[in-house]
This record gives C-alpha cells, sequence and structure tokens, in this order.
C-alpha cells in the first residue's frame, strides 16, 4: 500500500496558520492599532493644514498692518520712487534714523551700506512682539529684492528669481526614458519593507515569547512538532501582516479621497509610471525573502531569550543590521560594483536593503538577482531550522537564555 504523502510543513500545519490567524483575528487590539494608524495620519494631515492656515491668515495680517518706514540708501541701489510706493520717507543720515525709532517718530528705519556686499544691511524698530519683530527685516529684504529686479532685465530677474522652468528629456537606445518613473514601483517594496518591520517587527519578536512566558510551550510540543508550530506561527504572522497593510492602504486611499478637496492635497497621477516588469517580479521575489528572512530571525530571537523585554534588546541590534545599509545608499548609484557594495548586498543580515535598492535602481545584474533571491530563501530556510530548534530547546530551559554553546551542541 502506498504510504500517503507527508505535507511539507508537517499535518498540523493548517491547525496552527488557522487558529493564530483566527485567534488574533478576535482580538480588539488587532483592529484598534489597524485603525490608529490611518486616523494618526489624518490628524498629522489635519494639524499640517490647521497650522498652514493660521500661517497664512498671519502673514495677511502682518501684510496688511501698515507702519511709518525711514530709509537711508548709501549704496544707491533704491530707486525714490520705490520709495516713495511704499510711503516711506528718506532719512539723511543714519544717526538721525536710528534717534526717531528711539524717540517713537518712526516705527522702522533701514540703513542700507554704500557696500552690501562687504556690509550688513541695519533694521531698526519698534518692538511689536517676538513673533512680529521679524516684519522689520522682512520689507527691508523685499524692498531691496525688488529694487533689484526692476533694474535689471526681465530675463535676469526671472534667472535670480529662480523661476526658469526646465524640461529635460533623456534617451536610451534610440527612446524617451525616464529612470525616475521606472524606480517607483520597484521602490514600493522597498517602503513597504521598512513600514512591515517599523510597524510589525515587535509583534513578529513577540510570536513565540507569550508560549514561553506563560509556561504553554511544554504542553503545545506535547502534540505539535516544534517546526510546523514554528513555520505556521511565521506564515499566520505574514497573513495577519497582510491583512493589516491591505486595510491600512484601503482606510488611507478612502481619507485621501474625501479629505483632498478640504485638505488642499496634491493630485496623483500614475500616469506617468513606467512599469518594468523584470524588475518589478524580481523586487517582489527579493522583497519575499527578505520578509521571510527577518520574521524568522525575530521569531528564532524570541525563542532563544525568557522575557518579552529581553527580546526587546535584541530587536534594536536587527533594526540596526536593516538601516547600516543607508549609510552607504550613494555607494549603491556611484559604485555598484565596489567591494564595499558587494559584501553588503550579499551579507544575509543586511542583503534585503542593497538588494531592493540596487534592483530599483537599475544596477543589479540578473545573475546577481538569482543569487540575492536564492540567497536569501535558503538563508530563511535555514533560520526557520535554528527558530524550531530554539524553540523546542526553550520549552526546556524558559527560565534563561540559550546560550550558543548550548545550541551548537544541541
Amino acid at each position: 500500500m502506498a504510504r500517503a504523502k507527508r505535507p511539507i510543513f508537517g499535518h498540523n500545519f493548517s491547525t496552527v496558520f488557522a487558529f493564530e490567524v483566527i485567534r488574533t483575528l478576535k482580538k480588539k487590539s488587532f483592529w484598534l492599532a489597524i485603525i490608529a494608524f490611518p486616523l494618526l495620519i489624518v490628524a498629522v494631515f489635519a494639524v499640517v493644514f490647521w497650522s498652514n492656515q493660521q500661517a497664512s491668515e498671519a502673514d495677511k495680517d502682518l501684510a496688511s498692518q501698515r507702519f511709518s518706514i525711514g530709509i537711508t540708501d548709501s549704496s544707491g541701489v533704491i530707486p525714490s520712487d520705490v520709495v516713495h510706493t511704499i510711503g516711506a520717507t528718506s532719512i539723511a543720515t543714519r544717526a538721525e534714523g536710528i534717534e526717531k525709532v528711539k524717540s517713537g517718530k518712526l516705527d522702522a528705519f533701514f540703513y542700507y551700506p554704500e557696500s552690501l556686499s562687504k556690509n550688513k544691511v541695519e533694521v531698526y524698530g519698534q518692538n511689536v512682539g517676538i513673533f512680529q519683530n521679524s516684519r522689520y527685516q522682512s520689507v527691508a529684504q523685499t524692498l531691496l529684492e525688488q529694487s533689484a529686479m526692476v533694474q535689471t532685465k526681465p530675463d535676469v530677474a526671472t534667472i535670480l528669481k529662480g523661476n526658469v522652468a526646465y524640461n529635460s528629456t533623456t534617451y536610451r537606445e534610440g527612446e524617451v526614458y525616464d529612470p525616475m518613473a521606472e524606480m517607483i514601483v520597484p521602490g514600493i517594496f522597498l517602503v513597504l519593507l521598512y513600514v512591515i518591520i517599523a510597524i510589525f517587527g515587535s509583534q513578529m519578536l513577540n510570536a513565540t515569547v507569550e508560549e514561553k512566558e506563560n509556561r504553554v510551550m511544554e504542553i503545545i510540543l506535547t502534540t505539535i512538532k516544534s517546526r510546523t508550530l514554528i513555520i505556521g506561527k511565521i506564515f499566520a504572522m505574514l497573513a495577519l501582516i497582510l491583512i493589516q497593510v491591505v486595510v491600512i492602504i484601503g482606510l488611507i486611499l478612502i481619507a485621501y479621497l474625501l479629505l483632498r478637496g478640504h485638505l488642499s492635497l496634491p493630485d496623483i497621477d500614475l500616469s506617468h509610471l513606467v512599469f518594468n516588469w523584470p524588475r518589478i517580479i524580481a523586487a517582489a521575489a527579493l522583497f519575499m525573502g527578505s520578509i521571510l528572512l527577518l520574521s524568522g530571525l525575530m521569531v528564532a530571537i524570541g525563542a532563544a531569550v525568557p522575557t518579552a523585554k529581553e527580546a526587546g534588546q535584541f530587536f534594536g541590534v536587527v533594526i540596526t543590521m536593516i538601516f547600516v545599509p543607508l549609510y552607504a545608499a550613494p555607494l549603491f548609484v556611484t559604485s555598484p560594483d565596489s567591494l564595499a557594495v558587494t559584501l553588503l548586498t550579499f551579507f544575509p543580515l543586511t542583503a534585503p536593503i542593497p538588494l531592493l535598492i540596487r534592483n530599483a535602481i537599475g544596477n543589479l545584474g540578473s545573475a546577481e538577482t538569482i543569487i540575492g533571491v536564492v540567497m536569501l530563501f535558503i538563508c530563511a530556510a535555514i533560520i526557520f531550522v535554528i527558530a524550531a530548534r530554539l524553540f523546542q530547546t526553550g520549552a526546556v530551559e524558559y527560565s534563561k537564555k540559550m546560550s550558543l554553546k548550548s545550541l551548537i551542541r544541541r
């Protein structure tokens, strides 16, 4: 009689997976965490919008306020008609202007020195409050800029204002090519990886610690193999993360559509995106390998330590390893073939970020992509095995950390 085919993850994998997912979905804290994130984003946008509105109204009030101004122009830059346009009066000497401000005859006095490149413009004014005293310098600067523009050709004035518009076109193999537009879609996987680790990293880390702290692990392992339990937990976590990400993105899109008109949010134009499918597929494969590797590593750390507090200490180390490659990000663009970039790209604990960045940029070769994907999945499988052994051993040594020596011996 033929032997039944053994499931790759164990007979109880679906049981563990379903139990973890359903148990978490029933928790109110799970849904509160999902709702809290988009609400926080909406709150931030609302605060920024309100602050901008208040600042705009304050600027309008400030602009509408009139105050007496005296000017002494030793530079000869400011034309007399500009002085009269703003209702200012010319003062013969610097000392006279300062004295009129002191005595209250003038609200403000501006002294423009003979050499504006060597000396500072001096601004004197009556105190009107710490936040409104800056209006004097703003008017003095605006007056100087307008005077310069009046005496300058329109094209030169446009250059000086920085208002020149540019239209750049690049070609590749005789066709118009926009590398930035091609980077956006693969780059989304990089952003998504950071968001998942930042928001859900602690959940991954504590996935096995709860059972150890409650000492439920010994009972669980009498009926379910440690490998099946670990893999079931990891894939359940990934499914829950996927649910959270989909719901959060959905809520953010709904909030964007509802509040776009009220908060003056910019329109999103997707027509300029370029879909380089080989690069996008590579990004998806690298992303999945990275998630499996990092989630397995988190679970392994949680299985090796007795409490959630100690697990949190190792979480900082993992985050550091993930962020370290960002300091070398310019090298990924300018020197992709350098030794430092190669080491960061193919060292498992730092590989996810360099691989995703270089793939998005377009300087990760086909062979390097294949090596990177295979390396991530193989390392993830190895970590799964180690995590299962740590989990099984931790059931006995639940009161202390697992030592490297004891792990190797077992």
